[in-house]
């Protein structure tokens, strides 16, 4: 067996069992549901805001967003990034402390479904039977995103069969995440995300290094021709890197509308409800805010040096011959050899930037633990994902509709049979190899945005919201995003708007109408101004 490729494996080996290791530890202290989904809310702010940071970005921080930059949509992935920044700022901010103060005062609340029947005090539990529709029908979706990334990645790494490595990735996500809960989550989750900054800082670093420095970098990408390349190349490069081609003002507007999907987001908005005191949520803030900064930077040099220093890590010339109009500046004997090299990196899948960039930079071994921080994005966010649904289905539905007085236990082992049954679902939506993780992940957190995203503003700055008002909101805000999702700009050019925009505006305005014309509950006022007299 090839050396180098031993070396990848005994990496991603060491990396994926010392996972399923945490989560063997942290199965221990599980002696609770409120220990398994909430981790007892005795989790510190490093561990909290890594976790909660690490789960948001998911694969398409290291795979969706550097192949878009990529292929030429610097302008997309930039003002996406800004809105994401801007988004998880405002959510520590105006979310993270009340939503604690506010879980603990109604009810001692554990999982978002559960947070929201209680401040509303739906007694109908409709409200808490919808939320689970929509978490589990959203991280469905979200998580087979995450088995793409893992698949990816060990098809580009490995040359491993796609279903194969579908198959290890679900195998190790399920195993940390079935038996450490919470506890294992977070602390996998730290670990992943400390990973991730290490790995854009040390290879953005090497890549500018190797083009010559930062003025000789920006310069080499400036003068990639991609025009002259396809007329040399022909269909290996057809219709790539025109990203920017045709970039509006609406473009903008749904670039920057991701950052509305901070705000309901359950896997991410839970952790501010574990975190262990309010005083350490402005440190977990400060913490969470620099490691998107240095990741997003991260993700825009990767992907756009890539143009550049991909074509020169294939041949001694392949630099000069990208950036001159495809004049033949290749040295004596290495013509075919640059070409042919050239050819292969267009013919991949723009999304595998990230690993092919890491192959060609780093030794098997380095490469392969930095590599690791794909496969540690994919599981951050599934096992997340995994751990807030089966959370709502255990808690919400079967403690909460079917068996009130279901023991803790009879409660964890319903969550965890859920966790297997939603990663199977996952697998299936993941089954296509064409799929794209940049998509799969725009609708899932498009739906969470506009559907909860509302409710949870409303219901920490809003006393006056009652349940129906909850309750229609949160269904027109779902119907909203999926419809439009669906409809194709071709029909009219709004439709090519994201559709987290329509659909939190239609949530918004709906519940404030509706609670306006339903009766106000005073137990819930009086709760509600008891919630706002917490010292923070």
């Amino acid at each position: 067996m090839d050396l180098q490729l031993i070396a990848k494996i005994a990496a991603f080996v060491l990396y994926l069992g010392m996972m399923i290791f945490i989560g063997l530890r942290s199965a221990s202290k599980n002696t609770s549901s409120a220990d398994f989904f909430l981790g007892g809310r005795k989790v510190g702010p490093w561990v909290s805001a890594l976790s909660a940071e690490a789960s948001d970005s998911s694969a398409w921080l290291l795979m969706g967003l550097p192949g878009l930059c990529y292929l030429g949509g610097v302008k997309e992935a930039f003002w996406t990034a800004i809105g994401l920044i801007v988004g998880t700022y405002l959510s520590w901010l105006f979310v993270a402390k009340p939503l604690r103060k506010c879980s603990i005062t109604f009810g001692d609340s554990i999982t978002i479904p559960e947070f929201l029947s209680n401040r509303f005090n739906d007694k109908s539990h409709v409200l808490s039977a919808v939320s689970v529709l929509f978490i589990v029908l959203f991280f469905t979706i979200y998580t087979a995103s995450g088995f793409v990334a893992c698949a990816k990645l060990f098809n580009s790494v490995f040359g491993l069969n796609y279903y194969a490595g579908l198959a290890i990735g679900l195998v190790v996500i399920l195993c940390y995440t079935v038996t450490g809960g919470y506890t294992a989550v977070c602390t996998t989750d730290f670990v992943q995300g400390m990973l991730i900054v290490i790995a854009f800082v040390i290879s953005a670093a090497i890549g500018v290094i190797a083009l010559g420095g930062p003025s000789q970098a920006i310069e080499a990408v400036k003068g990639f021709n991609a025009q002259a390349l396809a007329g040399t190349f022909g269909e290996a490069i057809q219709g790539k890197f025109v990203g920017n081609s045709s970039y509006s003002a609406m473009g903008i507007v749904s670039a920057l509308a991701w950052g509305l999907g901070y705000f309901g987001m359950p896997h991410i908005i839970v952790r501010f409800m574990g975190i262990r005191s309010n005083a350490e949520v402005s440190k977990a803030r400060r913490i969470g805010i620099i490691w998107m900064i240095i990741s997003y930077v991260g993700t825009f040099l990767i992907g756009t040096l890539g143009t550049v220093y991909l074509i020169k890590a294939v041949g001694p010339d392949g630099l000069k011959f990208a950036a001159h109009d495809g004049q033949t500046l290749l040295g004596p004997g290495t013509e075919n050899v640059v070409i042919e090299g050239i050819a292969n990196l267009f013919k991949g899948d723009a999304e595998t930037v990230f690993s092919a960039t890491m192959l060609k930079m780093f030794p098997a071994f380095i490469a392969g633990i930095f590599l690791c921080a794909i496969l540690a994005a994919s599981m951050s966010t599934a096992d997340s994902q995994l751990l807030a649904a089966s959370s709502a289905v255990g808690q919400d539905i079967f403690k909460g509709l079917i068996k009130k007085d279901a023991a803790e236990k009879d409660v964890m082992t319903v969550s965890r049979v859920t966790v297997f049954l939603i990663a199977l679902i996952a697998l299936f939506l993941s089954l296509n190899p064409n799929s794209s993780i940049f998509n799969l992940v725009s609708f899932a957190w498009s739906g969470f945005g506009g559907t909860f995203g509302p409710l949870v503003l409303l219901a920490l700055y809003w006393k006056r919201t009652t349940a129906p008002g909850a309750i229609a909101g949160l269904i027109c805000g779902g119907i909203v995003d999926v419809v439009w999702h669906y409809i194709p700009t071709s029909v009219h050019p709004i439709f090519g708007l994201y559709e987290i925009v329509p659909a939190f505006v239609v949530c918004l305005l709906v519940t404030i109408i509706v609670s306006l014309c339903t009766k106000a509950d005073t137990e819930v006022m009086a709760k509600f101004d008891a919630y706002k007299k917490l010292e923070d």
